[in-house]
């Protein structure tokens, strides 16, 4: 029988490799790939509960050291919202979408990483976070 595929879901990462927050990060969304494709058969252990207490969605999972284009930093700015100071926290020093596009044109560095920007179904990804063990939050 021919069956499609479903397509995961892309999470990127804007990542800086110096910062310890962008590495943290990175961790936390490897650790979480990982888990989520995890899964407990019959002749494992009989014990499923820790595999059945979180439902989660498999994504890939994509790591960027590069700054984002131009149409990906309006979408981010879009998401972040136009309030005082939302574009001077994802390009250092911006006061708006045009200062941010030029400052980010200017010196590509000036972007603030980490940055994670979630596929389509945002919602699925963020519940799939919420629902890590309290341990895993502190990485």
């Amino acid at each position: 029988m021919f069956r499609f595929h479903k397509s995961l879901d892309v999470i990127t990462l804007f990542h800086k490799a110096s910062s310890p927050a962008s590495i943290r990060a990175q961790t936390l969304l490897k650790q979480i790939s990982a888990h989520a494709s995890e899964s407990a058969t019959e002749d494992q252990a009989s014990d499923h509960n820790e595999q059945n207490k979180f439902q989660r969605t498999e994504f890939e999972l994509n790591v960027t050291e590069d700054p984002p284009t131009s149409d990906q930093l309006r979408t981010i700015l879009e998401y972040v919202g136009s309030g005082a100071g939302r574009a001077g926290q994802i390009v250092e020093g911006a006061t708006g979408e045009a200062d941010a596009l030029t400052k980010l044109k200017e010196n590509p560095d000036s972007f603030q990483r980490p940055v994670v920007v979630f596929g389509y179904r945002e919602s699925e990804i963020m519940k799939m976070i919420s629902q890590l063990p309290k341990e895993a939050n502190s990485v």
